[in-house]
């Protein structure tokens, strides 16, 4: 039988610790150790006090998200947890969590049931349960309004974003921070403590939520839940406080809210699983990087390289563009350091990762090279014919375009088997996305160090096939082209784009086409002309033809102020719209959004994304898609795929075969 918790006596104090690697999740098995251990400390004569702590790299990161998932399915019961903090609550002797690492969800929850939290200077601490669409739902937001004041409490529970140690000292989460060895320290504390303190009995005093309450997005049903429960720790006693955060908590647990967060949670783990490429499967080394073009996307990519600790050379062909790229990393540096999320030692050492060159030298030390340089196939094709002569045998030759041919970008190479995608997102410094793209020839090393660099750079890879825009654009370009028919039939840009916000987009796609450009989108429709005989829109075409190319000229589908604030402009209506119609908005959401389902659908049948799940990663973290709807094709599942097969016919048009197919067999594509 597996031990996840082990316990032995030191000097008179008690130590308890958690091993459930790789985070020490509270999984039953846990529970129930850390109840034995406990109990077993309190009747031991010789122990005067006990410390609770986690094995490897952290306490507790939270609880254990599998057996949720039983629980919505209806396959398992709950962990029980408040017989567990209700013993270490009720222990006779105090109890000392010493918190390294990590103490999340029902880490910070064991964490209060204890008497007293000492913790590392690094460690982190947070109930981010409504990240998942829930609350913490084992007495969070009854013991920490307890500890820090009901305000403190709401925004942590309501949010779900963690605090640094030292803050946690500072609100009253944490009484002491360890330096040097925490256990140590955490057992000279536990030797000095007088007796237990328990959190329950600590008072709570009322505060006014409504300034919370109004920050809250209204579309999300956890937040406003859990502050609904923090409020209840100032109107009931502390057991029946804890009965209506439990009721509180089963009524998200069964929302399809949380089942389309914890779909999104999982499938962020699932697409790093590539089939074909074990996990073995060796990667090269990536110590120095190179970027090509210090543009918008290259600056953006150096950043995110820099950022990791990885030094990038970033090369140009011109002085003034170079200036100019590395004024807006610097820029951008220093907007952190304003912010408070930098240091200013720590932007100047990652602006020191970055060279800016007009040659090649160093390039052939580089590890990796990035290709960040205009989207025109015969611009591409020039600057890898250049980077095979200089680049050493084991560099990995990147493109980061975002719709042309990688194998076409590979035959101009003397080995296509080094040559990848790596379609990042812009910007590429703070977007987590990363398209890999595997060509016909590239080796499975190098697909799997793409994928090791993409999470070095805190970033969601996922791996697509070759194909005209890949995924993500490839399904954008039918969402977008029915957003401009929407604005021709009748509709506004802005009745669009809110009908979408309201859906929960994080932009409306006319908004997305005005920050883009008006003149890329014009752009890639020459390059790449849609078939002959098919209907396409006219507004793009319109408004290139009006110069109107968005924010950066003042006016696209919207008319910008000197701040790029935008603002209706009757003159669109006037250059595209071909009739009054009124629509409805619930049209408008089903003929973008179904026609970006429909897309994926056939993005599926030709292999181009591999899993369902892989699209859903990709419209999450790339794309602005609301995670509270788990994805694209998550969401179709949930509304019924034969439900979308007929509205398509209802607007004539044809539903993909695969699509078709699963609706006619009564499955889904989570069957897939």
């Amino acid at each position: 039988m597996e031990t996840f918790v082990t316990s032995s006596v030191h000097d008179n104090v008690g130590v308890i610790v958690i091993n459930n690697p790789p985070v020490n999740a509270l999984s039953s098995g846990v529970l129930e150790g850390i109840h034995a251990a406990v109990s077993a400390l309190e009747g031991n004569a010789d122990v005067r006090a006990i410390v609770v702590i986690g094995g490897g790299r952290t306490f507790v990161a939270g609880a254990d998200i599998n057996q949720l998932v039983e629980v919505i399915a209806g396959r398992g019961a709950l962990p029980a947890f408040h017989p567990v903090f209700n013993a270490i609550e009720d222990c006779a002797k105090p109890v000392v969590m010493a918190i390294h690492g990590t103490a999340l969800g029902g880490g910070l929850e064991l964490a209060m049931a204890g008497h007293y939290r000492v913790a590392a200077p690094d460690a982190q601490v947070g109930q981010p349960e409504v990240k998942i669409g829930l609350i913490p739902g084992a007495g969070g937001t009854q013991r920490l309004p307890r500890l820090v004041g009901v305000a403190k409490a709401a925004e942590l529970c309501a949010f779900g974003e963690p605090i640094p140690a030292r803050e946690a000292l500072e609100a009253g989460i944490v009484d002491k921070i360890i330096e040097g060895d925490l256990l140590t320290g955490a057992m000279a504390f536990a030797r000095k403590a007088t007796g237990p303190r328990r959190t329950r009995d600590l008072p709570v005093t009322p505060a006014d939520l409504s300034e919370i309450r109004r920050k809250l997005r209204r579309t999300l049903i956890a937040p406003s839940a859990a502050l609904d429960a923090v409020a209840a720790a100032v109107t009931l006693p502390f057991a029946e406080g804890i009965r209506r955060e439990g009721e509180i908590f089963e009524r998200c647990l069964h929302s399809d809210q949380c089942k389309a967060l914890i779909h999104a949670f999982f499938a962020e783990r699932a697409v790093a699983k590539i089939p074909d490429i074990p996990k073995d499967t060796p990667v090269y080394p990536i110590r120095q990087a190179a970027v090509i073009g210090a543009g918008t996307m290259g600056g953006g990519i150096a950043m995110a390289l820099a950022n990791a600790g990885i030094p990038v050379r970033i090369k140009d062909t011109e002085h003034v563009a170079l200036d100019r790229g590395l004024a807006t990393i610097r820029k951008n540096y220093e907007r952190s350091v304003k912010s408070g999320r930098l240091t200013a030692a720590v932007a100047e050492e990652r602006m020191g990762r970055i060279s800016p060159q007009l040659g090649w030298e160093g390039f052939d030390q580089a590890d990796i090279i990035i290709e960040a340089v205009f989207e025109s196939m015969a611009v591409k094709k020039q600057v890898f014919t250049e980077i095979d002569k200089v680049a050493k045998r084991d560099c990995l030759l990147a493109s980061n375009t975002s719709t042309l041919d990688i194998d076409a970008i590979a035959a101009v190479t003397s080995r296509p088997q080094m040559v990848i995608g790596t379609h990042f997102f812009s910007p590429a410094n703070v977007m987590r996305l990363v398209e890999v793209v595997r060509g016909k020839a590239t080796e499975k090393p190098v697909i799997a160090t793409a994928m090791a660099l993409a999470k070095t750079l805190k970033k969601a890879g996922v791996v697509v096939r070759n194909g005209f825009g890949f995924v993500g654009n490839r399904m954008v370009f039918p969402y977008m082209e029915q957003a401009q028919f929407l604005v021709e039939e009748g509709a506004t840009p802005e009745q669009v784009d809110r009908a979408l916000t309201d859906f929960g987009m994080a932009m409306g796609p006319l908004a997305v086409a005005d920050l883009s450009g008006i003149d890329v989108f014009w752009r890639i429709l020459q390059e790449f002309p849609p078939p002959a005989g098919t209907r396409q829109p006219e507004a793009v075409s319109k408004l290139y033809a009006a110069g109107r190319y968005g924010q950066k000229t003042g006016a696209g589908f919207y008319r910008y102020d000197e701040n790029r604030k935008p603002a209706p402009d009757p003159e669109v209506l006037r250059l595209i719209q071909k009739s009054n119609r009124a629509i409805p908005d619930e049209e408008i959401v089903e003929r973008c959004i179904y026609a970006l389902i429909n897309e994926g659908a056939k993005v599926l049948e030709e292999g181009i994304a591999l899993r369902a799940v892989d699209i859903d990663v990709i419209y999450l973290t790339g794309y602005g898609f609301p995670a509270y709807r788990g994805g694209p094709m998550f969401y179709a599942d949930t509304v019924g795929l034969k439900t979308i097969c007929d509205r398509l016919s209802d607007f004539g048009w044809k539903p993909a075969t695969l699509l078709d197919k699963l609706a006619r067999e009564g499955k889904a594509f989570a069957s897939l």
